[in-house]
């Protein structure tokens, strides 16, 4: 996306479209039990992005000229990924259960007390914040692309094209974004011992470790999928700062 297009950005958000998706051909061509397996956890945290919002009502980030329009959108497209990653599960014959939402974890209650504070604390927060995003939102966009390679459905590879092409938006503005901050004095280095110390996976600490170490290990091992871990790793590390950065390749390393 261009600048402009991304400083507009809620003039150009909408729910994902599915119209012409053949619905009725998904349980014709089964999906191995791997690649259910990898849907679920990608429907449960979509459809987690909501909990976010908790998050974000309690920082800077709503304040920020462009950034509280940008940040309502994702949360409504992100949630409408969710939807449609259920309906196709529904579709296969898998249906998606209801966990409850509004009662985190002792994990999930520290962490939004920790970025309240840091927040409240550290007038350059959205650097950080918009850092993040940009890795999660690349993570997850390599993610389904290596979903639709590893696991090969004329339905799947469609619908996770259009969602792709969503979670390539919200990587162009949370990127665009970090850039801009992480050329302040010293907001670079914060970030970077941030991202060091707390970062992990798209669903970590919401989703249990074994399944998240299954979803890095069906995605990202062999020789693509290492591959496509090491481009998440070489973006990110072209922002200001960050370019010695361990991230994807780094954690599949450790977990090993």
């Amino acid at each position: 996306m261009d600048e402009r297009r991304l400083e507009s950005y809620p003039d150009h958000s909408r729910a994902l479209d599915l119209g012409g998706l053949a619905w009725q051909d998904v349980p014709r061509h089964p999906l191995p039990r791997e690649a259910v397996r990898a849907l679920h956890y990608m429907q449960d945290i979509e459809t987690h992005t909501i909990v976010y919002l908790r998050e974000l009502l309690a920082t800077r980030a709503i304040d920020e000229p462009g950034v509280g329009d940008f940040l309502a959108c994702w949360i409504y497209e992100e949630a409408a990924h969710g939807r449609a990653l259920a309906r196709f599960l529904a579709a296969s014959g898998e249906p998606v259960a209801h966990r409850p939402r509004s009662r985190p974890g002792a994990g999930q209650r520290f962490q939004e007390r920790m970025i309240a504070a840091v927040s409240r604390c550290w007038p350059d927060f959205l650097g950080a914040h918009m850092t993040w995003g940009a890795i999660n939102e690349i993570s997850a966009l390599t993610g389904y692309q290596r979903l639709a390679q590893v696991a090969p459905h004329p339905v799947l590879e469609e619908l996770l094209a259009r969602i792709q092409r969503d979670e390539a938006r919200h990587f162009g503005f949370y990127f665009h974004q970090a850039r801009r901050w992480l050329e302040r004095p010293g907001v670079a280095r914060v970030v970077h011992f941030l991202i060091r110390r707390f970062w992990g996976p798209v669903g970590s600490g919401v989703q249990p470790d074994a399944e998240t170490r299954f979803l890095a290990d069906y995605l990202f091992t062999g020789a693509e999928g290492r591959a496509a871990a090491r481009r998440v790793d070489r973006t990110i590390r072209t922002l200001p700062g960050l370019g010695d950065l361990p991230l994807l390749e780094a954690w599949l390393e450790r977990r090993r």
